[in-house]
Parts: structure tokens; C-alpha cells; sequence
């Protein structure tokens, strides 16, 4: 027939602004518009994604049920081939995560003694030494 399910609107416009409850354009924290995908296509994909996924794992089904000592060697084979990549990851987040740590730290030491400083400089200091004698 020459037509999609997706509606002549959604095809010609498929990216939208958003907009809040109010009516109002929606902005990103980064103060740039917020797009989004047309709600008819938006579902679309959602179904051929959810189609897509189901085929998946009824081929999965499929094979394990027709050969479960070669899948069963495949998974092993694919955890052995990815314990030194998730590793190398941990290390570094590990690394990462104290560094973070340290950063705050610091951050929050810096803060500490900027207040003391301010509440030291905020006191009054004699001038005289009979200011010393009468404090």
C-alpha cells in the first residue's frame, strides 16, 4: 500500500521540543533545550527492540536446549576472555574512587581553613597597648 504504521506527523517531524506540565519549552541542567523522539516512533522502536531482544533469547533457547555442552563451554570461554577486562576496570575505579576520595578531602580541608581564617580575621585586634591592658 506504500504507508507505515507511523503517522505522516511523526515521520515529517521527529524530533520535538519538550515541554513541562506547564506548557513551558523544558531546558536541560546545561540550559540547552530538551529534544525528544516523536511518541509513534519512540514506540515503534520500542516494539522492534522488544521484538529484536525476544528473537534473541528464543535463539539462545534454541541452542541451549540443542547443544547445552556447547553453550556451556562458550559461557566459560566468555567469562575466562572478560575476567582481565573487568579486572583492569576495577583496578582503575578503584583508583579513580580514591582519588575522588582524596579530592574531597582536600576540598573540604581547604574550606575548613578558609572559614577559620575568616573567622580569625573577623575578631578585633588591639591597636594600642593600653587596648591589651583594658581587654
Amino acid at each position: 500500500m506504500g504507508e507505515t504504521r507511523i503517522p505522516v506527523e511523526a515521520l515529517g517531524a521527529p524530533l520535538r521540543l519538550a515541554y513541562n506540565p506547564d506548557g513551558a519549552v523544558r531546558f536541560s541542567k546545561s540550559g540547552r533545550p530538551v529534544i525528544r523522539v516523536a511518541k509513534d516512533i519512540a514506540d515503534s522502536v520500542r516494539l522492534v527492540r522488544e521484538n529484536f531482544i525476544a528473537g534473541l533469547q528464543n535463539y539462545a533457547h534454541g541452542v541451549i536446549t540443542d547443544n547445552s555442552e556447547g553453550y556451556t563451554a562458550q559461557v566459560l570461554a566468555s567469562k575466562e576472555a572478560g575476567a582481565p577486562i573487568i579486572a583492569n576496570d576495577k583496578a582503575k575505579l578503584d583508583e579513580a574512587m580514591a582519588k575522588a576520595i582524596e579530592q574531597a578531602i582536600a576540598h573540604a580541608e581547604a574550606e575548613a581553613d578558609a572559614e577559620a581564617k575568616a573567622e580569625a580575621e573577623a575578631l578585633p585586634i588591639p591597636k594600642t597597648a593600653r587596648d591589651l591592658v583594658t581587654a
